[in-house]
């Protein structure tokens, strides 16, 4: 072989290797601003997430200057509303449980 057929042939593969790496860095580019735009949204989502729209709490008052009638009272609304919650799941529970025993298998 002549000297400048070598010459051709490591020029060719020079620059294949270069417009490999050319096209692996834009593709690079490209998924890391990809990237970017996901984290943005996601930031946004936990930045609307972090929003207290829930109003604040009243301030700390010991309970041993409180009346003791409201202290029960508290307590009693607590309880009323944890068991009513819980009824609310377990109701829940029984129509799936009904829905599940009464289901109909389809077949084609």
């Amino acid at each position: 072989m002549p000297w400048w057929s070598w010459l051709v042939i490591w020029s060719a593969l020079t620059l294949g290797f270069l417009a490999l790496l050319v096209w692996f860095g834009v593709r690079l580019y490209r998924k890391c601003l990809g990237v970017l735009r996901a984290l943005e949204e996601v930031g946004d989502q936990v930045a609307a997430l972090n929003r207290d729209s829930s109003p604040k709490p009243e301030q700390f008052r010991p309970a041993v200057f409180t009346d003791l009638a409201v202290l029960r009272h508290k307590v009693e609304q607590r309880d009323a509303e944890r068991s009513h919650r819980g009824q609310m799941r377990r109701d829940g529970r029984i129509v799936r449980g009904k829905l599940m025993r009464n289901a109909r298998y389809v077949t084609r």
